[in-house]
């Protein structure tokens, strides 16, 4: 399989000075090395401040690293920038990089030009990309009158305006409402099937899991675990899962069940008169049974174990 990106000991700071401290270092990337492989979403997790927008602004060449290499499609994104850009989209999230005055049409045959796009051509994609995201029926409206939904949108079909072989999506539905979300995600394995590679960072767990092929997680500038959602799940978590149904509702559920040997966490939930329990436990401990006498056994519907979601597993990484 071919090598999209290829990072190689990559390390970035960057320096402030204040009143109080002349001079501060903060290490965003941390000698960061990883791979990723052509035609799939490669999704980059982390909380804030772990280096996610950094990652990809240095492979967008945005930004240049302190040392180590990146490559993009072979490139060297420092000294072979311009090859790097002919062949990546950048899409971002909030407000910024839009120009509000102009309406959406006027914003992309705009970035179009950026592009180098002969007018023909752009005209064509602009309706594309419109037509790919939603927008036709908004795209005479001046920028800052759209919501912003409506300005993530256009920011999506700017990274698709120039075709890209690579898409960079930093948080692409962030500000999205659930239909909008839903859209975008139903967009990605389709830009996938046309031989794309995307890397994707979200906070949101589930969008992750559903999209990605490969995934790696970073915590202050280096990578803590990587894999497939499955091995993610299954090789990282420090949890396992028992899911307890109750017929009736128990209030004090996660107290009573807290000095349980091998029980680590008690979320609950309920539904009308049922009560829904999800255990975490410690690997290969079997409470199942103390669980029961707990609970009272005649007010068990059920006890089911489970594998970690993803974002059980990346919680409990950090935990």
């Amino acid at each position: 399989m071919d090598t999209v990106i290829e990072v190689s000991d990559v390390r970035r700071t960057f320096v402030s000075r204040t009143m109080a401290v002349k001079k501060r270092e903060t290490v965003a990337l941390d000698n960061l090395s990883f791979t990723v492989p052509k035609g799939i979403v490669f999704g980059l997790l982390g909380p804030n401040g772990a280096g996610k927008t950094t990652t990809i602004r240095i492979l967008a060449t945005l930004l240049t690293p302190n040392s180590g290499t990146a490559r993009v499609f072979g490139f060297d994104v420092v000294r072979e920038a311009g090859q790097v850009r002919k062949r990546i989209g950048l899409i971002l999230s909030g407000e910024r990089g839009l120009y509000g005055r102009l309406t959406g049409t006027e914003n992309l045959r705009y970035f179009a030009a950026l592009n180098h796009l002969g007018s023909r051509q752009a005209r064509q994609r602009v309706r594309d990309v419109l037509e790919i995201v939603g927008l036709s029926a908004a795209q005479d409206r001046p920028v800052e009158q759209y919501s912003r939904g409506m300005k993530q949108r256009l920011h999506v079909a700017r990274g698709l305006l120039a075709d890209p072989e690579l898409i960079f999506m930093d948080e692409p539905t962030i500000g999205l409402d659930p239909m909008g979300a839903q859209e975008l995600r139903q967009l990605i394995p389709s830009l996938v099937k046309q031989g794309k590679t995307i890397l994707l960072t979200t906070h949101y767990m589930s969008e992750a899991d559903e999209l990605s092929a490969q995934i790696a997680i970073i915590d202050r500038g280096q990578i803590i675990a990587s894999g497939t959602p499955t091995d993610i799940k299954r090789r990282f978590s420090k949890i396992s899962v028992l899911e307890v149904i109750l017929r009736q509702v128990r209030v004090r559920a996660a107290d009573e069940l807290a000095p349980v040997a091998g029980v680590k966490r008690v979320l609950s939930t309920t539904d009308g008169p049922i009560q829904k329990l999800t255990i975490h436990t410690v690997p290969g401990a079997d409470v199942s049974q103390d669980v029961s006498r707990v609970l009272g056994p005649a007010n068990v519907e059920s006890i089911v174990s489970r594998d970690p979601t993803l974002e059980e597993a990346y919680i409990s990484i950090f935990k």
